[in-house]
């Protein structure tokens, strides 16, 4: 008999918030990672709950912009010259999802998971007690001038077609938003339905304490082994140790499809690494969260500090990092924020997990019922953390899921 109706495997955000739903529907579960609770992407990304954000990555504006951004090797993306040969077959997909019919079947994916991720993060605030880590402030995109807001123009129409408010602003409205910006960001966009959190490792773990409170257990392990049985999945860890459950869902962000593939899954999972600088509290009076779209950052006031930070580096999860990225986006942001104190900072780098389509897994892998993905939410695992906690568990607990889960399917590639 399994010793565990749920093992988990991966405990940042995604891990943590299906462990909680869990143990609040009576199930019995172990969380198992590498190194600790909400140690890798969900210990130091920006902190948005980014609602608005619905229109896939992969689009024809991207792949036009993309050469160019290729070309600034600290610019929004990069790519070191010997990891693009292993980058082609990826790209390829990310092409293919570009097109105008498969971008719109990845867009009102999109719309139905992001619809699901506001409510059902309305609802996990509640009933883990942690809507006091939560900013309602909105975000403010900001533009160099009149005519690079009417060239985003059509981003905002199909955030707008799509029921995401906002507003746009200049002037006295847009210095109230945000006192203090550099002289060249003359208009913005406000958007309204956008929060962040007081800082993503604090938000995470209160979490995981809450499913633990609610008998949920945890152990440090790194999974060599996973063999699926007709009623139970037997996993060994690298230490020679052994764990049974009923059911395994594997959220481990950039490193599941290492998993997948012990199980024959071969999920087209690519590494975006991310670079921040937290700088320490009262480095700027920063009302809320800046995106700065044209350089792909933001620059977001937490409970800790200030984090600068984002732009994309595809360059798989063994390189070591590269730290000009955090110090050319700080020294970016001295133009947005002309009084910002920029010294004192801590850098980090972190894994996103994703797919070419920019939507995650979610779902059953094709040949093992009893094991389930939740992985590949890109730039979006803390947005959709909520909605993909709410699915995993509809499956697990044999609820119909709450929207079609047809286009996460795993096998979809």
């Amino acid at each position: 008999m399994a010793t565990y109706d749920h093992c988990i495997i991966g405990a940042g955000i995604i891990g943590v918030s299906i462990a909680f739903r869990l143990t609040q529907a009576g199930r019995s579960v172990l969380l198992v990672d590498r190194k600790g609770i909400a140690e890798e992407t969900s210990r130091g990304n920006a902190g948005a709950l980014a609602f608005a954000d619905v229109e896939p990555l992969a689009s024809g504006g991207t792949l036009m912009k993309a050469p160019k951004w290729l070309f600034d090797p600290l610019g929004p993306l990069s790519m070191p010259i010997g990891y693009a040969p292993q980058m082609v077959p990826w790209m390829l997909r990310f092409a293919y999802a570009s097109l105008p019919g498969p971008h719109a079947a990845s867009t009102r994916a999109q719309v139905a998971l992001m619809a699901l991720a506001r409510s059902e993060t309305e609802a996990l605030l509640g009933d883990a007690g942690i809507g006091h880590m939560v900013r309602r402030d909105g975000a403010l995109y900001l533009y160099e001038g009149a005519a690079a807001l009417k060239a985003a123009h059509p981003l905002w129409k199909e955030r707008q077609r799509h029921g995401v408010s906002f507003e746009a602003v200049h002037g006295e409205r847009l210095a109230e938003l945000q006192p203090g910006l550099g002289a060249s960001y003359t208009h913005g966009m406000y958007v309204t339905d956008w929060w962040t959190v007081s800082d993503p490792h604090d938000y995470a773990r209160a979490l995981a304490d809450a499913a633990l409170a609610g008998g949920a257990r945890f152990e440090i392990g790194n999974v060599a082994g996973i063999a699926p049985g007709p009623r139970s999945v037997a996993l060994t860890l690298d230490d020679g140790r052994s764990l049974e459950a009923g059911q395994v869902i594997v959220a481990g962000g950039a490193w599941s499809h290492r998993l997948t593939a012990l199980l024959g899954d071969r999920i087209p999972l690519e590494t975006e690494r991310g670079y921040n600088t937290t700088l320490p509290p009262g480095a700027f009076d920063l009302r809320r969260q800046l995106v700065l779209p044209a350089d792909g950052y933001v620059i977001t006031p937490l409970a800790t500090g200030i984090r600068v930070g984002g732009a994309v580096e595809l360059a798989g999860l063994d390189r070591p990092p590269n730290y000009r990225r955090s110090e050319a986006m700080l020294r970016k942001s001295e133009k947005v924020l002309p009084g910002i104190k920029t010294g004192g900072g801590t850098q980090w780098m972190g894994f996103r997990p994703s797919l070419p389509d920019t939507l995650p897994v979610i779902g059953r892998s094709p040949g093992n019922p009893n094991v389930l993905y939740a992985f590949g939410h890109g730039h979006l695992g803390l947005t959709q953390s909520a909605a993909t906690a709410r699915l995993v568990a509809d499956l697990a607990l044999g609820r119909e899921p709450a929207i079609d889960l047809r286009p996460y399917r795993p096998e979809r590639f």
